[in-house]
């Protein structure tokens, strides 16, 4: 039997300063999805997560609380674990930096790199953040604090922390020395950083301008390992940090089995803040140690927040065990892995989570398999028929639709493009829900010889629900094997690797009464209950903020500004009588005998889906290029009709010049969202 390929991913090793959010918890269920899904190919996956206790930040936080460093870290890796329990994070293994087999390991590689001579001592200067444990110049600084003589005496990072001047003698490893290997490597690996924009980054902000040696010890505390034959040095963290990803294997040790099996790494996955150290000073060390580089290293952007970054100085973190405990496990992972656009930040509002809830997870998929196993039992005694294709004249297109689910799906996916392999299979989800209102299953029941083609619908809407289950593994851990059991269908074999629609096991009997796996939910008791779990803050950071925000407020006068109306104006009681609500457009045609009219079929969150008419057909020579997109419609005018065809409310549409143009919402706005 041949062995299997390996697949070693990781996620970034975590700070344990404080309780981590799902902004934190994202990438490690980015990381336990892409390790899903490579085991259901049959993979030999190795999946690696930890945290890295080192540092001044956590020396100074144990004082506050009068805990030593060790007990501090014991806590919060201890409850870092216990997330991963209840998120379901399926890693192989948990390292922590203050493990003893890593830091012998780090000894070793620090006297290799001393005595290969990229290593030297000398003096360092300059602006240190304690909480970024980085090292900042003046430029790079978001905010810089002068004295009334202009001199520097203090400033903000990026991130909003602040910085301090640190003086102290260091070693240093020679960056520079390997910065036009490092380029040559980018060049010839051109999918080593995904996505390009992160490459493109490191190239012009910090090797272009020049790359600078790193100073990689400290000496003005003690919470470290300790640097070989000079122990008032303490190894500066990111290189302490950065080397688990081989110490957890085993590099450095007697036992270097796993280490000579998984090396080089798949994928690293991190945040985008910290790219920089991933995709430079990372590879370097590596290029020092003559080791082979990872794949691929993922920078994923940030979910924020209405109001930027989630912090606690804000007020505007969210926990994941509170979303889990609420909505379940499935809800929150559906929800992070679709938020996030590939290689962009992805917002979260809590009317955006409950209404993915309920669109998405409640009205799309919940009621596709509750109205199968309905059908089923209400027609064939709960017994699913086998599975035939062309008997009803819609059967081919539902089967070429969940082959391509199936080619785009897994394409995304081997790309860590998570929202859009959702993206993908969620319109196979949308598409077995059509072909329910195309074959017309309850019409079918009443006519006997139309037993065949309702047997065939049946079959194929359970096919279509074991595609789905299958595929939706990686990102759920409970819906799959529940949609499997109220089907009645044996968990034997549902593994990714050539999964096939055409596989459904004969003789399958349903459940007789199915439970829905979604509940729907009452969209604004539940914004109000995750609001309420969110603190406000009106502290302001930062002097120039402040001084910046006052000096607008007194020159901003909105009561000068002259308001151009091409209507009458109205009172807000009279606006708020009316209705919009995003809509996904279904489908689109242009109506029979009327040149300017196009007919819309839309999923605007109704109990089935609502048509509109709109006259702009002229600007719309190709209107089937519509369908997918996402258009705000008017869902509470009075149903009219026009040439013989039923309107029920209007599509919102923006005129300049003598264009006309329908306004497109973004595709991670749910169908069915209030507009307002």
């Amino acid at each position: 039997m041949a062995e299997k390929e390996t697949f070693y991913i990781t996620t970034p090793i975590y700070y344990p300063s404080g309780k981590l959010h799902i902004g934190n918890s994202y990438t490690t269920i980015a990381c336990d999805v892409l390790a899903r899904y490579k085991r259901l190919q049959d993979f030999d996956v190795f999946f690696l997560t930890g945290t890295d206790e080192h540092g001044l930040k956590i020396e100074q936080k144990a004082e506050d609380l009068n805990m030593t460093p060790k007990e501090y870290v014991d806590m919060m890796a201890e409850s870092i674990q216990n997330l991963w329990k209840t998120l379901e994070i399926t890693n192989d293994k948990f390292i922590r930096t203050t493990d003893d087999y890593h830091e012998a390991a780090i000894q070793k590689i620090f006297q290799k790199l001393l005595d290969k001579g990229d290593i030297y001592l000398g003096s360092y200067k300059g602006w240190y953040s304690v909480s970024d444990e980085e090292y900042f110049t003046e430029s790079q600084l978001a905010e810089v604090y002068r004295d009334e003589q202009g001199n520097m005496i203090g400033g903000k990072a990026p991130s909003g922390h602040e910085v301090q001047l640190v003086e102290e003698e260091s070693y240093f490893f020679k960056m520079s020395k390997y910065a036009d290997r490092l380029v040559e490597y980018y060049n010839e690996h051109p999918e080593f950083i995904i996505p390009q924009t992160r490459k493109n980054e490191m190239l012009n902000n910090f090797i272009k301008p020049g790359l600078e040696d790193l100073a990689i010890t400290r000496t003005s505390f003690d919470w470290g390992v300790k640097v070989p034959n000079d122990p008032k040095h303490v190894v500066y963290v990111w290189i302490d940090a950065l080397c688990n990803y081989i110490t957890a294997l085993g590099y450095g040790s007697d036992d270097q089995t796993l280490f000579n099996k998984y090396w080089p790494a798949n994928v690293h996955m991190v945040g985008k803040e910290i790219v920089r150290f991933h995709t430079i000073y990372w590879p370097i060390v590596l290029m020092a140690l003559d080791l082979p580089l990872p794949e691929h290293i993922i920078g994923h952007g940030w979910l924020l927040m209405r109001d930027g970054k989630m912090s606690k100085s804000k007020g505007n973190v969210i926990y994941p065990e509170m979303l889990t405990k609420r909505y379940g496990l499935d809800a929150l992972r559906y929800y992070l892995m679709r938020a996030v656009p590939f290689g962009n930040d992805g917002v979260f509002t809590p009317e955006d989570f409950v209404s993915r809830i309920n669109y998405d997870l409640a009205n799309d998929l919940g009621n596709l398999l509750n109205r199968t196993v309905a059908m089923i039992n209400k027609y064939r005694a709960g017994k699913v028929p086998a599975l035939k294709s062309g008997v009803t004249a819609f059967d081919a297109d539902l089967e070429q639709c969940a082959l391509d689910a199936i080619k785009e799906y897994q394409a995304e996916m081997d790309s860590a493009h998570f929202s859009l392999a959702l993206e993908a299979l969620w319109k196979f989800v949308s598409r077995s829900n059509k072909y329910i209102d195309e074959t017309e299953p309850w019409v079918l029941a009443k006519d006997e010889t139309k037993a065949q083609e309702l047997d065939s619908v049946l079959a194929h809407l359970a096919a279509s629900l074991r595609l789905i289950a299958i595929l939706l593994q990686p990102v759920m851990t409970h819906a799959p094997k529940e949609i499997f059991a109220q089907l009645g269908l044996p968990t034997d074999n549902m593994n990714i690797k050539d999964v096939s629609y055409f596989d459904l096991p004969e003789n399958a009997t349903v459940v007789k009464k199915g439970t829905p796996i979604f509940p729907r939910l009452d969209i604004d008791e539940e914004v109000e209950y995750i609001k309420s779990k969110m603190t406000k803050s009106d502290k302001q950071k930062g002097r120039k903020a402040m001084q910046t925000a006052a000096q607008a407020e007194a020159e901003f006068d909105p009561e000068k500004t002259t308001l151009k109306l091409t209507k009458k104006e109205i009172r807000f009681d009279k606006f708020d009588k009316v209705e919009q609500r995003v809509a996904l457009i279904k489908d689109v045609a242009k109506v029979k005998g009327a040149d300017k009219l196009l007919k819309f079929r839309l999923d605007a969150g109704d109990e089935g889906e609502r048509q509109i008419l709109s006259g702009i057909a002229q600007w719309y020579p190709e209107p089937e290029k519509l369908i997918g997109k996402k258009v705000i419609a008017v869902t509470n005018l009075q149903p009219r009709k026009m040439r013989g065809e039923i309107s029920q409310g209007m599509l919102l549409s923006a005129e300049f010049g003598d264009q006309v143009q329908l306004i497109i919402v973004p595709d991670e706005i749910p169908a069915g969202s209030l507009v307002g």
